[in-house]
């Protein structure tokens, strides 16, 4: 696997189950098309990817998402100023979620996503979304969770591409909480999107494909 090149745009990902490494090809790969993954979280604008790789990685990306600073404009839509006070809000977040705070950080979650006026597309404010929706979980506060939750699926739609795990396990935890309060039809919809990825990116057979498929059922034994 360390013989793989990056792109913000790869054609193959790496998925675990249990100690063993898998790795699927996401895209249609032409013959002795080279074979790429990412090295990183690619849901952030060029700067800060290209910061990142060559921070850890010591080489400048030349994919085509990066020469065309492909979905930067989504990434930091909105007031830019108010997009960095949402940035550095995101570091307080981090420190208290480092502590185990969950209820100060649901708490300044909130307090932003009231105030903002940025869209959910603004990658500072998806962030406060992801960190609003883990704390919920975290407090059993489901309504909530799921309210966070859906508002993410789009911005995750936009950032990573037709089949990233990322966006299928998302998609799979919304349809989780969307079963927990027996909202059946919807959770059967948002699941059949996860699995649909998910068994390009994990495979049908994985562990983790499985239970989304157990998920199903139960949706299905609920409408009975």
């Amino acid at each position: 696997m360390s013989l793989l090149n990056h792109s913000c745009d790869p054609n193959c990902v790496i998925v675990f189950e249990g100690t063993s490494l898998q790795l699927r090809s996401v895209k249609k790969i032409l013959k002795g098309e080279e074979l790429t993954i990412s090295y990183i979280d690619v849901k952030m604008p060029t700067s800060l990817r290209q910061a990142q790789l060559q921070r850890q990685y010591c080489f400048n990306c030349d994919c085509h998402r990066c020469l065309s600073k492909d979905k930067d404009e989504d990434m930091l839509a909105g007031d830019s100023e108010s997009s960095k006070e949402m940035k550095v809000s995101i570091t307080i977040l981090e420190q208290l979620n480092s502590q185990d705070k969950r209820e100060e950080v649901l708490n300044l979650c909130k307090k932003l996503l009231k105030t903002s006026e940025l869209p959910d597309k603004n990658i500072h404010q998806l962030k406060v979304l992801d960190f609003a929706m883990d704390s919920c979980i975290f407090l059993g506060m489901w309504e909530e969770a799921l309210m966070f939750g859906l508002r993410t699926l789009k911005p995750y739609s936009i950032y990573y591409s037709n089949y990233h795990p990322v966006a299928a396990v998302q998609m799979m935890r919304v349809g989780k909480l969307q079963l927990h309060q027996e909202m059946f039809p919807q959770a059967i919809e948002t699941l059949k999107q996860a699995y649909e990825i998910m068994k390009v990116t994990h495979g049908k057979g994985h562990s983790l494909t499985q239970d989304l498929t157990e998920l199903l059922r139960d949706c299905e034994m609920g409408l009975r």
